[in-house]
């Protein structure tokens, strides 16, 4: 059996804490719940030219939720289910309920491009292959909302609540559902109904509505939906608004590789020796690129998995255990299991430990290294935590003061700076939540000196007060409100996503493809704008700018005119020659330096020089 002796301290097991890159920890599980009723076939708007229904209208944004949740969100997974259906298709054999996948793709998993291509159109073939029904009707005891309920709790059933995020979205237009029923029957639908979706939210499931409105009277959340989701008071006025907007973003999103905000890890932060909190660590920004390339297999078509084998030189035998490694220490080889190794990289017990406090004005632009990292305070395993996270965040703010502490594995340990953060809130609600940043310091080496050039007031210009006010006017009439790197996304994914969508989709005709980092033409053709510009020009370059560069630029063009014609008149003269018979003759040294200057500006060559070093020239340009 070999030894690994040059790999000693190599991380071979050891994860990179900040990568931040989805993966199967903090994933998201998803069941759409689509109401398949006549009344969603009916057109969503009175005057509706294309007669549009709200059946439509949710078969494309969840088309294009899909798409998006490709590019952004590659692990999630996700199930579609009708309910109010003629046909049933589910596990528990419950009428009215049906779940929608195409062959070779388990009912809840990741969306391919096949589940987009034939969700896409089912509207073409609905009726036909899986029917439309009246919901709970009078005289019927079944209650398809509670079978689209169970059913869709079934779906959810793998993986843990406390790494995968697990959501049930219903669409519907029916405010409400048992509208047809009376007396005890109805209160007893409703009952229960109602306990199964508070059951699932025990389970950790969260229920999300998506209301539609229909064209004679508005979405009443009271009338049920507001008890199924758990809503009160004022809650259930402000819904109706966020649950459109919703709508409207899975309808409109942008082909942006976007990190959602979920939990990346949680972390041990010990304050003391004796007192230690349980906080979550979220990736707020993140550069993004496009995602990484899978290996499939030339057949098959399915992902490949690689995996590594160690095996023994001797035997030829499979090793079980993991691979030995040693260190020659005075002519004795020194054995190390993974867990000594292990130990002796340890530098603390602890993910992040607590070390000082420093006043903020120490902490410089230049020592953010890479993009911060959001904590906030959990409960889950060490109850107090956030108690004493508020305590430790309050006094940070106080007393302007930033915490110093220790971060990272044993292999890479760092030292990061705790900013404590305020709470931002507007009348629409909170805007920034209250907690830390972590912001990574740099090591010795990561910090620059560039040499520093004094210049003295001879040296370089100044700017008049003139010049400074037209500048400061010019800035304020280009500033962009409300500026946000989120509001762009990136031209070169969304051409990237796009190519690979129209191949996927075998679609004829790539999508079109916006650049939104384009300067605002119409915006800088503004009279104010133009008026800004133009007295900044004439105060640095005066009123007489445009006149001077328009002379030049005609200079310019008349010295290459005349250039031009030298070059061609020299090019026709040198043409009278046969230049390569007289190199081999050896007369170009009787040509005159006149006729050996036109060879050389015809074929753009330097015409410096005594006359051996333009014979010379000529040979090497001949190849001679």
């Amino acid at each position: 059996m070999d030894l690994d002796p040059e790999g000693l301290f190599r991380d071979d097991s050891d994860e990179d804490d900040d990568n931040v890159q989805e993966r199967e920890a903090n994933k998201e599980m998803v069941v759409y719940l689509i109401d398949a009723s006549p009344k969603m076939f009916t057109p969503a708007t009175k005057a509706d030219e294309k007669e549009e229904t709200h059946f439509h209208t949710i078969v494309n944004c969840i088309t294009h939720a899909l798409k998006t949740q490709i590019i952004g969100r590659s692990y999630d997974e996700v199930a579609i289910c009708f309910f109010n259906t003629k046909e049933k298709k589910n596990l528990q054999e419950l009428a009215g309920v049906y779940v929608y996948n195409v062959t070779e793709r388990e009912p809840l998993d990741r969306p391919d491009a096949r589940l987009i291509k034939e969700f896409s159109c089912i509207e073409d073939s609905f009726m036909s292959n899986i029917g439309s029904r009246y919901g709970i009707t009078s005289g019927s005891r079944e209650n398809t909302l509670y079978n689209a309920l169970w059913v869709a709790q079934a779906l959810l059933r793998k993986g843990s609540v406390k790494t995968v995020s697990k959501r049930i979205v219903i669409f519907t237009n029916e405010d409400d559902p048992f509208g047809g029923l009376t007396g005890a029957v109805k209160t007893d639908m409703i009952r229960t109904t109602i306990q199964r979706a508070r059951d699932a939210q025990d389970l950790g499931l969260s229920i999300e509505l998506l209301p539609l409105s229909r064209p004679d009277e508005e979405f009443n959340m009271s009338l049920f939906y507001a008890d199924l989701i758990g809503l009160e008071g004022d809650e259930i006025v402000d819904y109706l608004p966020s649950s459109g907007e919703k709508l409207e973003d899975m309808t409109n999103q942008l082909k942006k590789r976007m990190m959602k905000k979920r939990k990346v890890k949680t972390l041990a932060f010990a304050i003391t020796n004796d007192v230690c909190i349980e906080v979550n660590t979220y990736a707020l920004i993140r550069p993004t690129t496009p995602g990484a390339i899978t290996w499939l297999d030339s057949i098959s078509n399915l992902p490949l998995k690689a995996e590594r084998s160690f095996i023994c030189n001797d035997t030829g035998a499979l090793l079980q255990d993991p691979q030995k490694r040693f260190q020659v220490y005075n002519d004795k080889v020194v054995k190390f299991s993974t867990r000594e190794l292990s130990d002796v990289k340890r530098v603390s017990s602890h993910h992040l430990r607590l070390l000082g406090f420093k006043p903020l004005d120490y902490l410089k632009d230049y020592h953010n290294l890479r993009p911060s990292t959001f904590i906030y305070p959990s409960d889950e395993q060490i109850f107090g935590s956030t108690r004493v996270f508020v305590a430790l965040h309050s006094s940070m703010r106080r007393l302007g003061r930033f915490a110093l502490a220790f971060y990272g594995n044993p292999t890479r340990p760092q030292l990061v700076a705790l900013i404590a953060q305020e709470e931002v809130t507007s009348a629409g609600g909170q805007i920034e939540p209250p907690g830390m940043h972590m912001i990574y310091l740099p090591y010795s080496d990561d910090v620059r000196y560039p040499e520093e050039v004094h210049l003295t007031s001879d040296d370089a210009p100044r700017a008049t007060d003139e010049q400074i006010k037209k500048a400061s006017n010019l800035l304020r009439r280009i500033d962009l409100k409300n500026f946000s790197v989120c509001q762009f996304s990136n031209p070169a994914l969304q051409r990237h996503y796009g190519i690979l969508e129209a191949l996927a989709l075998g679609e004829d005709e790539m999508p079109d493809v916006k650049d939104e980092t384009l300067p605002d033409e119409e915006g800088l053709a503004r009279p104010g704008v133009v008026k800004a510009v133009e007295e900044f020009k004439a105060s640095v370059y005066g009123e007489n700018y445009d006149q001077e560069e328009a002379e030049a630029a005609a200079a310019k063009a008349g010295a290459s005119k005349k250039r031009k014609a030298l070059t061609d008149a020299a090019a026709e003269k040198s043409a009278a020659h046969n230049w390569a018979e007289l190199a081999d003759t050896g007369k170009l040294k009787d040509m005159t330096v006149v006729d050996l200057k036109s060879y050389l500006s015809a074929h753009g060559l330097p015409v410096s020089g005594k006359k051996e070093a333009l014979v010379s020239r000529i040979l090497t340009h001949l190849g001679k």
